[in-house]
């Protein structure tokens, strides 16, 4: 394998800081051929071309529409001339030291799909905490594949998990020996001051366009999947003769450290997340809070302790006694305080430091919520969704981030809940038009207008 001839992918968009970063610290190491495969707005192309051209054998293509990751990578892996091994990084990784193809290419062997940063993911392509029964997933932010391979596989698509549908099907296929992950590039990817080895990657690439969180695109089928949940779920309640309750989010239980040693769920309802995560981790010390007292009846059978409580009437205190808790729920509960702020606040002053809160919430700039307000039909409904009467707190996708960067956490998991597809162009249009009118990105608009909810988990930062 000769090394110099292994050609690198990147897919860019609108960010050309990144491909001189890029571009400067690869050929600093190597004079491998590059492709630049862009996306960027009008604006932008000037420049990342400009950048491009410094530097000896780069290929710049341009697509006149944001192309996104998946895509880009399946046009590469689909129309450029490629053999044997081929590099792909992400457009914000910087490389520090020589060797970084030499040590991918020592651990990848003939037949492979790839080496390179591995992690655990479900069928929806969001991270999940345990291991039994998840998706292998082979991170294109740092990857050497044997192309001829990743040709027999599904391409990646337009997803925030790119890579998702390739992997999907080697893990259902049994085939996990097609894919490795490399020590090292796990170090090199983990934030925090630790010496790094070949790459710093710092995620700016999303960073710079979501305020910090991974919701760029979710594939079509998710959203088909997500709806069938619904459902399920709807079809479960309506079930009178069910002996157990199951009407709970299921997005929320992926998202709990499987090993907690205790759980605060505010809102615990008749207990049945406190029934599905006792069965995972029956050791643990659950603690539900309620409201209604008919709830908390039913959540006694499952629940260590059942508090009749609004937790907004609770002191310092109360938080303090919780203090050993690394786990706190609210499920569809933040929306009905007065203060939420003030909760997540209090929570993370008395909270371990490998604690965490796990969070579903309504998203007011749903596309539906956007269209109501626009014609005056802004009206509470009595039966849930949106436009609960009973909420108290409206949030958007940035506002979320704010509170709970606020209150003094990070976001390190999270994923948008999107039942159906917006197919009506009236409405996309209105939107991109109105984020046009205020010099906002019309593109991450219409997204920010799909999801009906995110479900998201939050450690102190």
């Amino acid at each position: 394998m000769d090394i110099q001839t292994i050609p690198l992918i990147s897919v860019s968009y609108n960010s050309a800081e990144l491909i001189e970063d890029l571009l400067s610290s690869f050929r600093r190491h190597y004079a491998n051929p590059v492709t630049i495969i862009d996306g960027s707005s009008a604006e932008h192309v000037p420049a990342i071309e400009a950048v491009c051209a410094k530097y000896p054998d780069v290929k710049f293509i341009h697509f006149d529409y944001n192309i996104h990751h998946g895509p880009g990578m399946a046009w590469a892996y689909q129309n450029l001339d490629l053999q044997g091994p081929v590099l792909v990084l992400d457009s914000d990784v910087y490389v520090l030291n020589p060797g970084l193809i030499e040590a991918l290419a020592a651990a990848l062997k003939p037949g492979m799909y790839g080496v390179g940063y591995v992690n655990h993911v479900n069928e929806g392509g969001f991270d999940v905490t345990f291991e039994a029964g998840a998706v292998r997933y082979l991170h294109p932010a740092c990857m050497l594949c044997n192309i001829e391979v990743v040709r027999q596989w599904p391409m990646p698509t337009k997803h925030g998990a790119p890579n998702i549908e390739p992997m999907l099907a080697i893990h259902r296929a049994g085939r996990h020996d097609l894919i490795e992950g490399v020590q090292w590039v796990k170090e090199d990817f983990a934030r925090g001051d630790a010496p790094k080895h070949y790459l710093r990657h710092d995620w700016q690439g999303t960073v710079l366009r979501t305020g910090g969180y991974h919701l760029e695109e979710w594939q079509r089928s998710v959203m088909e999947k997500q709806q069938q949940q619904l459902q399920a779920q709807q079809a479960q309640q309506a079930a009178a003769a069910l002996a157990e309750p199951t009407n709970f989010n299921r997005d929320l239980l992926p998202l709990m450290p499987p090993n907690a040693r205790g759980v605060v769920e505010v809102g615990c309802n008749n207990g049945a997340l406190a029934r599905a995560y006792k069965a995972i981790n029956p050791t643990c010390k659950y603690t539900g809070i309620e409201v209604v007292p008919a709830n908390a009846e039913g959540a006694k059978r499952y629940c260590d302790e059942v508090l009749i409580q609004d937790i907004e009437s609770v002191d310092e205190s109360f938080y303090a006694q919780y203090a050993d808790r690394n786990v706190w729920i609210f499920g569809d509960v933040l929306e009905h305080l007065r203060y939420p702020w003030e909760v997540l606040a209090r929570i993370r002053r008395n909270l371990p430091a490998d604690g965490c809160v796990i969070v579903c919430l309504p998203n007011a700039q749903h596309w539906s919520v956007q269209a109501k307000l626009a014609v005056g039909d802004f009206r509470y409904d009595s039966v849930g969704g949106l436009m609960d009467r009973t909420h108290l707190r409206w949030f958007t996708r940035a506002t979320m981030l704010e509170m709970f960067a606020g209150a003094g956490f990070r976001i390190e998991q999270g994923f948008p809940r999107v039942f159906g597809e917006l197919k009506n162009e009236h409405i996309i249009t209105a939107i991109r038009s109105m984020a046009i009118g205020v010099g906002a990105d019309p593109d991450l608009a219409v997204q920010d207008s799909l999801p009906i909810q995110y479900v998201v988990k939050a450690v102190p930062a």
